[in-house]
């Protein structure tokens, strides 16, 4: 029986040896490997989280303690020595156990967080019920990784900690990187930096490593920690002087500090900082955090744990771009094969770089997402003019919008999830001034197995309604390229979004192709039904029209291609058939098709006009096309759809 086998609850860790946990940190990882191979998943920043979790939860006693996941990439872990190493043969598949901490699967997981950078807050919300005596819990143990330390929300809940002094434990698991390396100057440097570019460290830099490694050992130690209270109160109780000295040795501390380590950052905020520790040895990180939760009483306090992505799999760990931070299945002997970006991503990718060859002004623009955002190309050819901020919406598109008053054609690439933590953004320091900003957001619609974080089904509600704003959604590669083209000159007047899914992409080379702000009819009717699809849904809208022609049922069918403002044309001709069905891959409720059915029923009330898109829920993950055929939303659904209004 192996030793994981044997472990179902936290305590059972506490029995271990540290030769048997270095044992168990070993099975953890090879069943990870093999677990995620088998269904896709998060890989790289769980395999470097073992040896934290494991300290963790051997320190603290959870759920009486709250440990706290910030994003959940890195939880698995934790979910496995909480009881769900069974469920691990369906992660992120349809009834399955998430990929994420959830609430519904263990007392363990406080929070369903899967955006990242949030978790310090909710640690000080917890903290705050506790001390007010709402809840029992001990400690409040906050886990957040470097790359969510570029997000502005980060830092608002550090302030505010810092202020208020609420016991609160964080622990930064510094692995250098969010999705691709991690944009920031907060957690990297010196040595570390040295020893990532193969160059020696110069002398001063060695001894101040040493010097730093000496110092957190010293604070470390409780006999030290203890003495300098006493110190620091005999200075305190000196007469005449003792506020004076008091303050002299602060000053001194403080000096020492900002020479020797990035905890001046941190205390300046009213947050103590021990660190950085070595996140592979359990030894080093539990007298850590023993030594955090001695000084508790002095308020929140940060353990700096150095950790790296995809440790212990070879794969992960020669992986440069990403280290495997999600992959899809794979071959768990030799590891997921090289890819890159795929579909409407790919494309996109090759369409900007052919704009930016032609206009000087495009700059392109993401959050932590070069990569997956199809943006590595043009990084190469214009590393100049390509831009990762980290985990910060809010800043990536008012910085856009700066870039775009300077004269410049910014264009913003993010997901559709994560456009939405900019709203503010985009409606008021874009929208609002008229700005030549350009948004494409990938990953919109039914996106599938991250679950209802990472849907994409509120863009097209929500951005039709800004004043100004142009909204285009692709049904090919190639409109994608004329959309990105158009989208250059639309710009003049105003900001510009593209929205397309993710997945295989619908390639066209044949067709005719839209242009601007026109929609495009596909097929004729004879004017009982007309369909009105957008971007994903004109495939499944165009299989539905032919399977019913073959049974003499004539479908007029357009691709809507600009969601707003709607094309007048496209509207005049739906409005002269008895029936109009429109589909989207978004949001029914307030989406695109209420808006056709409001303009096609004000030029003839007599149009029986039927909305359908998907519902006003949070959907659990499953694959995309199983998801949009549970909705209707697929070729055999549209097709029922129609034979449904034309029969009653």
């Amino acid at each position: 029986m192996s030793l994981l086998d044997s472990i179902r609850e936290p305590a059972d860790l506490r029995a271990l040896t540290m030769p048997e946990l270095e044992q168990l940190s070993g099975e953890i990882r090879d069943f990870i490997v093999q677990a995620v191979s088998e269904t896709g998943g998060h890989l790289g920043s769980n395999l470097g989280a073992v040896e934290l979790t494991l300290a963790l939860h051997r320190v603290f006693s959870s759920p009486v303690d709250a440990v706290l996941w910030d994003t959940g990439h890195q939880a698995y872990v934790h979910k496995i020595v909480t009881g769900r190493q069974g469920g691990f043969s369906h992660l992120r598949q349809a009834n399955g156990i998430s990929g994420y901490p959830s609430r519904e699967e263990s007392k363990h997981d406080f929070i369903e967080n899967s955006h990242a950078s949030t978790v310090l807050s909710y640690a000080h919300g917890l903290a705050v019920a506790r001390d007010m005596g709402a809840n029992s819990h001990g400690h409040i143990v906050a886990i957040i990784g470097d790359g969510s330390m570029t997000g502005g929300m980060a830092y608002e809940a550090l302030n505010n900690l810092g202020h208020s002094k609420r016991k609160v434990i964080i622990v930064l698991n510094d692995n250098g990187r969010s999705y691709a390396p991690t944009i920031s100057n907060l957690t990297t440097g010196g040595p570390q930096n040295a020893e990532a570019t193969g160059e020696l460290p110069r002398l001063p830099e060695r001894i101040t490593g040493k010097l730093s490694e000496t110092l957190v050992n010293i604070r470390l130690n409780p006999v030290y920690l203890r003495r300098q209270r006493k110190i620091e109160q005999f200075l305190r109780d000196l007469p005449v002087v003792g506020r004076q000295a008091e303050q002299g040795m602060e000053a001194f501390k403080a000096a020492v500090r900002e020479f020797l380590q990035p905890p001046s950052f941190f205390e300046a905020l009213g947050v103590r900082y021990v660190g950085p520790v070595d996140g592979h040895d359990i030894e080093a990180l539990e007298a850590a955090f023993h030594s955090a939760i001695d000084r508790e009483a002095e308020g929140p306090i940060v353990v700096h744990v150095l950790t790296h992505k995809g440790k212990g799999y070879p794969p992960a760990e020669d992986d440069d771009e990403k280290h495997l931070h999600d992959t899809p299945t794979f071959d768990p002997v030799n590891g997921p094969a090289q890819s890159g970006p795929s579909g409407y991503t790919a494309t996109f990718g090759d369409a900007i770089v052919k704009e930016a060859e032609l206009d000087s002004r495009i700059v392109a623009i993401t959050a932590a997402m070069p990569g997956p955002t199809g943006l590595l190309k043009f990084k190469d050819h214009f590393p100049d003019r390509f831009l990762d901020v980290g985990i910060a919406e809010q800043h990536a598109v008012t910085m856009a919008a700066g870039m775009a008053m300077g004269g410049l054609r910014p264009v913003v690439a993010l997901y559709s999830t994560f456009l939405s933590r900019a709203w503010d953004q985009v409606v008021y320091d874009v929208a609002l001034h008229r700005l030549p900003v350009i948004f494409c957001l990938d990953r919109a619609g039914i996106t599938g197995d991250d679950g209802p974080s990472h849907h994409g089904i509120y863009d097209m509600a929500l951005l039709s309604k800004v004043p100004g704003m142009r909204v285009l959604a692709p049904s090919s590669t190639q409109e994608l390229e004329v959309m990105l083209h158009d989208a250059m000159t639309l710009a003049n007047e105003g900001p510009v979004v593209i929205r397309y899914p993710k997945g295989l992409a619908r390639n066209t080379p044949d067709a005719p192709l839209g242009d601007g702000l026109r929609a495009r009819q596909l097929t004729d009717g004879d004017r009982s039904v007309c369909v009105l699809a957008i971007g994903k849904l004109v495939a499944a809208a165009e299989k539905a029209a032919a399977t019913l022609e073959a049974d003499g049922i004539k479908v007029e069918v357009w691709d809507v291609r600009s969601c707003a403002p709607l094309d007048e044309a496209m509207l005049t001709s739906a409005a002269q058939n008895a029936h109009v069905l429109t589909f989207e891959d978004g949001l029914r409720d307030g989406g695109i098709g209420m808006t056709i059915a409001d303009r096609i029923t004000s030029l003839n009330s007599n149009v029986n006009v039927r909305v359908h898109g998907v519902p006003t829920k949070f959907i659990p993950q499953a694959k995309p096309d199983a998801i949009l055929a549970q909705f209707g939303l697929d070729a055999n659904g549209i097709a029922t759809a129609i034979r449904h209004a034309l029969h009653g």
